[in-house]
C-alpha cells in the first residue's frame, strides 16, 4: 500500500513539542512513547553559534548604541526574523499508519532515521529540538532548527538567516 509523506513549515511551539502542556488531541496515556532525539535549550544555542561573531561585531562599532548586547533579545524583538523555524514531517495518515498499528511503528522508524541525518544534510540549519509524537492519531515529527548565514559582507559575519 502506498502511502504519503508530508511536511510542512510549522509555527514552533516549544511547549506543545516537549509537551509542557497537552491539547485535546493528544493521549497522555502515549506520551511516554513519544521519542526525543534532541533537546538542547535555545539561548545557549545562540550563545555557540553567534558568541565569536557577535564579539567581532561589537568590536568594531565606536559608538554604544550601534553596538548589540544580547543577539538573542535582538533577534527575538525582530520584526524581520525569527528565533527559530520549524518543519513537520509525517508518513501515511491516521487511516493507514495510525500510532498503535505495525504500519505506524515503521514510520516512526523511518522519520528517526530521516531526522538523525536531518543536521548532516543541512549543515547551515542548527537542530536544536526534534521530537517524533507517537501520542497523537499518527506518527509524526517536529524538528526545530536555527537556519545559519555565514561569510556575511554587513552585519555580523555570521547570522541568523
Amino acid at each position: 500500500m502506498a502511502v504519503k509523506i508530508s511536511g510542512m513549515m510549522g509555527t514552533g511551539s516549544m511547549g506543545h513539542n516537549n509537551r509542557k502542556f497537552i491539547t485535546e488531541n493528544v493521549d497522555p496515556a502515549r506520551t511516554e512513547q513519544n521519542i526525543t532525539l534532541c533537546r538542547e535549550n535555545l539561548k545557549q544555542v545562540y550563545h555557540e553559534l553567534f558568541d565569536e561573531a557577535l564579539a567581532e561585531y561589537n568590536a568594531k562599532k565606536t559608538k554604544t548604541r550601534d553596538k548589540i548586547p544580547d543577539y538573542y533579545r535582538h533577534i527575538e524583538k525582530s520584526k524581520q526574523e525569527r528565533l527559530f523555524h520549524e518543519v513537520i514531517f509525517q508518513i501515511g495518515n491516521k487511516d493507514n499508519c495510525g500510532c498503535e498499528t505495525p504500519e505506524g511503528e515503521r514510520a516512526a522508524a523511518a522519520l528517526k532515521e530521516f531526522a538523525e541525518a536531518f543536521q548532516e544534510r543541512n549543515p547551515h540549519l542548527r537542530v536544536f529540538n526534534s521530537v517524533i509524537h507517537m501520542d497523537e492519531a499518527t506518527p509524526h515529527i517536529h524538528i526545530d532548527f536555527v537556519p545559519v548565514a555565514t561569510e556575511q559582507k554587513r552585519g555580523l559575519a555570521k547570522r541568523v538567516s
